[in-house]
This record gives structure tokens, sequence and C-alpha cells, in this order.
């Protein structure tokens, strides 16, 4: 067991929340997260609200420990009965992102669920935190999937000092060593997406897995940057296509209709034979990545390594 403020809100035994990913994140690999110590996420991504109630309901029957949903703020109306949802069955806590959560604070509290606001800066760090949230988490551009502009050690350096809230750092944290350097660092636990890709539990098509497990660190490339919407993972035929369309000009709209499905078909399908399917979201630690293992034995992993480095740090400080 690790103590720290985010283990003591969330009533988890390791600082290690697991990062929500669309089409992944199901009841399934939540639960294992879950019962193995951790904070399981589903993802709601993309999802209704019928799945969304049947996919709470099955974590409860699969464990009695909290977890929580990510939601997503920008897909309205869709947005508006997810939360209705969420509320009627209740959850132990949400984790709010792309796009304005204040509006929702008030609600979710009233209803007994903790409130944890993912950002970008230090700006909207202190504004959620003054708006009454309960933890936020600073996901660095080394994570998989969508991105921002920040590094997470930029995030940890510009954020940490200036808030008192729980943080969880992400970005880029796979191991034992990225846990004990954000706990140094002063944040309160780490947010862990990638790493549950080679989980036994995940549900995304093997053929991701595979290629993960395949990857050095210079696969990892970033699409859309040039636009404003960066997307991580691994290089591939698609990427390649994206990129050179996006290189030459080719309009904005056209390149949200090229890459529009494409996280549910990889989840679901692969990349496919020609690699056109999409790219495999995944962060640039990849190097580490090498084997598949159960929830419980990637956060025993990770907490064994971070406690055991933890303890050589004093031999740093002279007496």
């Amino acid at each position: 067991m690790i103590k720290t403020k985010m283990t003591e809100l969330l009533g988890i035994q390791y600082p290690i929340l697991m990062g929500a990913m669309a089409w992944i994140t199901t009841a399934n690999l939540t639960a294992a997260v879950s019962n193995a110590g951790g904070a399981g996420v589903l993802g709601a991504g993309g999802r209704d609200e019928n799945w969304v109630r049947q996919e709470i309901r099955k974590t409860k029957s699969l464990t009695n420990k909290p977890f929580g949903i990510n939601l997503s703020l920008q897909t309205t109306p869709l947005r508006d009965k997810l939360v209705e949802v969420i509320l009627e069955e209740g959850i132990d806590f949400v984790t709010l992102g792309a796009g304005d959560p204040r509006p929702f604070l008030p609600r979710f509290k009233e209803a007994g669920i903790k409130t944890v606001c993912i950002v970008p800066n230090t700006k909207l760090a202190k504004r959620m935190e003054a708006c009454g949230a309960d933890m936020l988490i600073i996901e660095g551009m080394e994570s998989g999937g969508r991105i921002g502009n920040l590094t997470t050690m930029a995030l940890m350096s510009n954020v940490l000092p200036e808030v008192s809230l729980p943080i969880a750092a992400a970005g880029g944290i796979v191991d034992g060593r990225g846990l004990a350097a954000a706990l140094i660092m002063g944040a309160d636990g780490i947010q862990m997406g990638s790493r549950f890709l080679l989980a036994k539990e995940c549900e995304s098509h093997p053929s991701n897995a595979k290629a993960i497990l395949a990857a050095s660190d210079t696969d990892s490339v970033t699409i859309g940057w040039s636009r404003g919407k960066g997307l991580r993972g691994l290089k591939n035929p698609f990427a390649e296509k994206y990129l050179s369309m996006e290189t030459s000009g080719v309009p904005t709209d056209q390149l949200g209709d090229f890459v529009a499905g494409c996280s549910k078909r990889v989840a679901d399908l692969g990349t496919g034979e020609d690699g056109m399917n999409g790219i495999v979201q995944v962060g640039e630690s990849l190097e580490p990545l090498k084997k598949i293992q159960s929830a419980a034995e990637i956060i025993q992993e990770v907490t064994e390594e971070a406690k055991k480095l933890l303890k050589k740090a004093p031999q740093f400080v002279s007496q």
C-alpha cells in the first residue's frame, strides 16, 4: 500500500488511476484494475446512455471497490443524457475533460460523486480548484490519443507548486520509475493508460497489443499536430497517409472525415492487413512495454518497483 491524498480521496490502495480509453476500457478491465487496488475507469467516449448504464451495472457486479467513468464534455446532447445516467446509477467518481466541467460539478458533488478534472495548464488547474473540483489530472503530450502542448515534466513543474488538490500525473508513465518520479515531484499518484493496453483483461483487438510489443521508442508518431488536434500513436500506413495529407494542405474537414470512426475500428478490428483502419493510440514510453500481464500483475509490479526506488532516494541526500 502507498498512501497519498489521491488514495485517501478515491478509497484505493495504490495511487494508480487507469486512463480511460474510448472503446477499450470496459467493465472487465475496469473491475480488474479496481480489484487489484487501483482505480479503474470506464471509457464512455463514443458510447450511448444504454451502454453506460449497462456497463456501470456490470462493473458493480464484478467489483465492490471504487471505480469511475470518463465523460467527454463536448458531445452534446448525448453528454447530458450520459450525465443523467451516471447520476441515476451512482458511481464513485467521474473524470471530466474535453470541455468546461464547471456547470456539472455541483450536480455530481450533490450526488456524492467525486469530480476529477483533466487540465492542460496551470491557469485551468487553478480555475478548477476554485470551482470545487476534488482532484486534478495533468496529462502531458507523451500520452497516447489526444494530446496537448506541454510535457508531463513541464506540467508537474508548473502546476504542482500552485495547487493544493490531489493531482495525478499522466503522459508517458508506464512503470514504477514513473510513479516514483511523480511522487517525488509532488504528485499524489499517476494516471496510466498505455500499460493497461497489455493487460490480459483488455478487450482491444489482439493485434494492437502485438504491435505495441514489437514497437520501439522511434515508432511513436503524432498526426494532426499542425491543425491543433494532435493524436499520438504508432507509425503505420494510416499515419503516413494522414501526415501526407496534413502537410500538403488538405482542408481540416477532409482530414476529419479521414479519421472519423478510426478509434472504434482499431479497437474492434485492429489496424487491418493494410494498416489503414487507423493507428494504435499509445504513448511514447514504448520500450518498457514488452509483456502481457493481468491488471493485478501490472499494478503489483509498478508499485513494488516504485517502493524500491523511493526507499533508495534518501541516499542522495547527505546527512
